[in-house]
């Protein structure tokens, strides 16, 4: 049975398609860490909605969607920082108008492109199964830039999660560090959508994590659960639309809801045996 689960993996497609979810899936559960606790999770959906921009871009003009996809993310992300700046408007305000304007703008731009649209279907629900070898290159180095990032500067990305004035008095560049966490965090969603689509990339980042924290005492076992959840989460997902033949980025929800579902029982179950 365990040589049948594996043998799934010995086809190129299926190879780049597991790779690009586990390197994915560790990114967006750490990132994912820092959405929760700074409350990120509509900046994380907007920016994805709003990528549809850069996606019609790329299909019209014949570049890399995934490519521009990127550019329009850290730009809508740059322009969300700037406004939140410079404007009495709330952040969900904010957020709020860039999100529409950004697909609206992407509806758009696709409706000059007439016929069939399969790539533009893959971005909107997702088709880890369709990633290209250049793809995959693509995402594995701006993935580790973005890890790299959250490894070295995690203590001062976590004071400015939890206290943004703290952070500022105790010496930490809060706005550099709250825009270089804008501009990464909108580069780690747009190459989530390869995986999960825009529809349903925000999942990877909050389930994961959520499911962790019920079961964990401290931040090291929040990391270390939250990676070791979204890689299996990501691998069964993957394995059981392959045999089931039902949509990739759908299952791996699916199972990381489970997953927390299972986590909540299990907390529950707990707490009734400590009382």
């Amino acid at each position: 049975m365990i040589s049948d689960f594996f043998d799934i993996f010995q086809y190129p497609f299926m190879q780049r398609a597991l790779l690009a979810g586990l390197v994915l899936g560790g990114v967006l559960a750490y990132f994912g860490i820092f959405v929760v606790l700074r409350k990120m999770s509509f900046f994380s959906d907007g920016i994805a909605h709003a990528s549809l921009a850069g996606v019609a871009v790329g299909l019209l003009f014949g570049f890399a969607p995934l490519f521009t996809a990127v550019v329009a993310g850290v730009f809508f992300a740059s322009l969300i920082y700037f406004l939140e700046k410079k404007t009495s408007l709330s952040a969900d305000a904010v957020i709020g108008i860039i999100f529409t304007a950004g697909m609206a703008l992407g509806v758009v731009l696709m409706s000059l492109r007439s016929g069939y649209q399969p790539e533009l279907i893959s971005f909107l629900f997702g088709n880890i199964l369709a990633v290209k070898s250049s793809d995959l290159v693509f995402i594995a180095f701006l993935a580790a830039v973005i890890v790299g990032f959250l490894f070295r500067e995690q203590k001062k990305l976590i004071l400015l999660s939890l206290d943004y004035e703290l952070a500022y008095v105790s010496g930490v560049k809060a706005s550099l560090y709250q825009y270089l966490t804008y501009v990464l965090l909108s580069i780690a969603v747009v190459l989530g959508i390869k995986i999960l689509g825009i529809v349903l990339i925000s999942a990877i980042l909050i389930i994961p994590v959520s499911t962790a924290k019920l079961l964990s005492v401290s931040f090291k076992s929040l990391v270390l659960r939250s990676l070791i959840i979204s890689e299996a989460v990501v691998l069964l997902g993957l394995a059981l639309s392959y045999y089931l033949n039902l949509p990739t980025a759908a299952l791996i929800v699916l199972v990381g809801a489970a997953a927390f579902l299972t986590a909540v029982f299990i907390k529950s179950v707990s707490a009734r045996r400590a009382s």
